[in-house]
């Protein structure tokens, strides 16, 4: 067996088990797939099919050489795919949108990336949730950290990178300071801050829910765009607010308490970029992130 394809005709019909189904599929001749098959049967000096009128299967042999195959065949394509990830094009420099202080987090990320791409590196560019997803879109950002879900058509969704847990911002008079902690059903008794109608509502109520756990309402208002002015709002009393916890490690405002909100789900943020903008430097973010996995906050 020394042609590329002719491993591939006999992975596809172990799969199939159907002359005209493998070759329809690879888009060769019936005639194409039995001459292959029985070129390898005669080189090996054994049957890999066992053919009848009615059916084809696998004979022992073929099975164990079925397993062989595939593991060497996603070997070859994972090598490959690994120096087109090395290449020219990913040693350049990415500009990566953030939330906060969240680069902060990133460096693991940013040292693999660099040590694995020798003269590739990233730039950090802050986002807030008023228009998370225009920095990709309008080509600002190559690629993003954004909180998940993300169900945008245009948008890829890659490996997520970080996790944390959730804090609730109140003012340091506030009535839920004295508890030490609060709960998604302490929202119905306040405000929280509204994004306006830039973002997806699918996106923001996973950070910010319209409703309790036992379905009461959420008040919305007064609006914010950036992460400073929710700060502002809910210092001032007029709200509160659900952030991550990486918001309570690098920020002590005067006049706010960051609350643990422990029955909340933990965050999941993932790395993502405009499907259209992909690129051998994307692709090897996005590996280089998968192989290190999320970092947990």
């Amino acid at each position: 067996m020394y042609e590329l394809r002719d491993v591939e005709i006999f992975l596809t019909l172990a799969e199939e088990l159907h002359f005209g189904r493998t070759a329809e599929r690879l888009h060769v001749s019936q005639a194409r797939v039995s001459q292959a098959i029985r070129r390898q049967e005669r080189h090996l000096g054994v049957v890999l099919f066992d053919r009848t009128s009615r059916r084809v299967t696998l004979t022992p042999v073929g099975r164990r050489l079925r397993e062989d195959l595939q593991q060497a065949l996603d070997l070859l394509h994972a090598g490959l795919a690994r120096a087109q990830a090395a290449g020219p094009g990913a040693g350049r420099t990415l500009r990566l949108g953030v939330f906060g202080h969240a680069a902060y987090e990133l460096r693991p990320l940013v040292d693999a990336f660099r040590a694995r791409h020798p003269g590739g590196d990233i730039e950090f560019g802050e986002i807030n949730g008023a228009d998370a997803f225009t920095g990709l879109r309008s080509g600002e950002h190559d690629a993003q950290v954004l909180w998940l879900p993300v169900a945008e058509p245009d948008l890829t969704v890659g490996p997520t990178v970080l996790t944390t847990s959730r804090v609730l911002a109140v003012a340091a008079d506030h009535p839920l300071v004295e508890r030490g902690a609060a709960s998604l059903e302490d929202l119905a008794d306040n405000h929280v801050v509204d994004f306006g109608p830039d973002v997806p509502e699918y996106w923001v109520a996973s950070m910010v829910p319209t409703r309790t756990p036992l379905g009461r309402r959420v008040p919305r208002g007064p609006v914010a765009r950036t992460f400073h002015e929710i700060l502002s709002l809910v210092a001032s009393g007029r709200c509160v607010h659900p952030l991550g916890a990486i918001a309570a490690r690098y920020n002590k405002p005067p006049g706010i308490v960051f609350l643990p909100l422990s029955d909340a789900p933990t965050m999941e943020f993932a790395l993502t970029w405009r499907t259209t903008a992909d690129s051998p430097a994307l692709r090897a973010l996005a590996e280089t992130a998968a192989d290190l996995g999320p970092i947990v906050l």
